[in-house]
């Protein structure tokens, strides 16, 4: 998601750091390739940490100057290799959404955060707009994901309760996290058919798991389509983004 784009003229990192704040010491649950902990290196945070199952992922980040000092391991969110308060932010830029055992993931996050830190997730929340590449990707592949579920070719990610507010208040209340505030962004940019199925396949989890003969055929299928759709070469792609942030919750709170 690194070019797309915020109302305001940012990223979608950008803009999801500013509802975490100024922090020292932030731990991404699913940092991939580090784009966010590089948005945090810029702000000033003394101490970065990230954990992601991909090891591809993970030496992407590591190229990055700016995280060189960064503790980045390959692992699961539900056993961090962190001590007990250790960070004054968790962050998760959809990925939380995607992880199995939710409360496991909550527990940790409580574990090492300090008492009053910051816990902000960031979780796929629609959006996407008639016309647009997102829409019609969305068209083409949910009845395929579907039916690779049904067969049980495709497994099931994450749980329903990370995508709503309520939702995560019943996993992250237990936990110790105070009650989360809940605000919806859309990120939006143009680009030509073939980076929006880039976009796309970088955005659906699922896509990882479907057969190279489908996604060839989902592929033909959705630029055959955008190409309809695009205006001088290009379409426009948008999604939803709800961002939820909360704070763990003090002794006697």
């Amino acid at each position: 998601m690194r070019d797309v784009l915020t109302p305001d003229g940012r990223t979608a990192y950008e803009t999801f750091a500013d509802h975490v704040g100024d922090v020292e010491r932030v731990l991404d649950l699913g940092c991939a390739d580090g784009e966010l902990l590089s948005v945090f290196a810029a702000r000033g945070a003394q101490r970065l940490a990230g954990i992601d199952l991909s090891v591809n992922e993970l030496a992407f980040a590591r190229r990055r100057p700016e995280l060189e000092d960064a503790e980045l391991r390959v692992g699961r969110a539900q056993e961090l290799p962190w001590e007990a308060g250790a960070f004054d932010a968790v962050v998760s830029h959809m990925a939380f959404m995607v992880m199995t055992e939710p409360e496991a993931v909550a527990a940790e996050a409580a574990r090492v955060l300090v008492p009053g830190g910051r816990l902000a997730v960031a979780v796929g929340s629609g959006g996407s707009e008639a016309g647009d590449a997102m829409a019609l990707f969305r068209s083409l592949a949910v009845p395929l994901f579907r039916a690779a579920r049904a067969v049980g070719f495709l497994p099931k990610v994450g749980d329903r309760r990370t995508r709503t507010r309520e939702g995560l208040d019943e996993l992250l209340g237990p936990a110790g996290f105070a009650p989360v505030t809940w605000e919806r962004i859309t990120i939006r940019h143009r680009g030509t058919p073939a980076s929006g199925w880039q976009d796309n396949v970088e955005t659906f989890y699922e896509m990882s798991s479907v057969p190279a003969r489908e996604v060839a055929r989902l592929r033909e299928r959705f630029l055959a389509e955008a190409e309809k759709l695009a205006v001088d070469g290009v379409v426009p792609w948008a999604l939803g983004i709800a961002v939820a942030t909360t704070r763990l919750l003090g002794a006697g709170e």
